[in-house]
């Protein structure tokens, strides 16, 4: 059984993103005590420009960890969908431009979209989250959903493109299903599943 009586362990995660935030603590539970960069406003940004998920989230994560003296972890993620060549990527924030919203990305999707139907529409969401301390990156872990995109957004929960999301085995959207049953089977609960078992060895 695990010690109930351990204090909780730290980590900083490098975004300002509240709805991330609110899943990772949410996923991790309180074992882990996590701030993000809102309590740390003079932190740097840190720039986006790996061609991965995976180096994306070692930029941001390791320039983080250069100003903290803790444990830092970064995510990086977004949706891939087949039928366009898995796109958008590690553009999924900002798919339809550098100052776009949820509304605006879904709305692009859908029209490129429009000539694909069925099994065609194939996607899947994909989270690795980088942990890295004083400079150095010192693992990865990720995780997959497979799912479908629907041909409009359905559902008032979530963010980004849950709407539009409907995990395998399923039949209603991220949107839909609710922060409980999300939490248990999505992209960034299976890489941060890895990332506790992990940090029991770390900490």
């Amino acid at each position: 059984m695990p010690d109930t009586d351990a204090p909780a362990i730290p980590l900083l995660a490098a975004t300002r993103n509240a709805h991330k935030v609110g899943e990772i603590r949410a996923i991790l539970g309180p074992r882990f005590l996590v701030r993000d960069l809102a309590c740390l406003p003079d932190m740097p940004e840190a720039e986006e420009t790996g061609a991965t998920f995976e180096e994306n989230a070692a930029l941001k994560a390791v320039a983080i960890s250069l100003h903290f003296g803790g444990w830092v972890i970064a995510d990086d993620s977004g949706l891939e969908v087949d039928a366009l060549g898995g796109a958008p990527g590690v553009h999924s924030a900002r798919y339809a431009g550098e100052k776009s919203n949820d509304a605006a990305n879904n709305a692009l999707l859908l029209r490129r979209l429009l000539p694909f139907h069925g099994d065609e529409r194939s996607a899947r969401f994909r989270c690795v989250i980088v942990l890295a301390r004083h400079g150095r990156k010192l693992a990865a872990f990720s995780g997959a959903v497979e799912g479908a995109i629907i041909g409009s957004p359905r559902g008032e929960g979530g963010f980004g493109y849950d709407p539009l999301f409907v995990p395998e085995g399923f039949g209603e959207t991220f949107a839909q299903l609710g922060s409980e049953i999300k939490n248990g089977l999505s992209h960034r609960a299976k890489a941060l599943q890895a990332l506790e078992k992990s940090m029991k060895n770390h900490a």
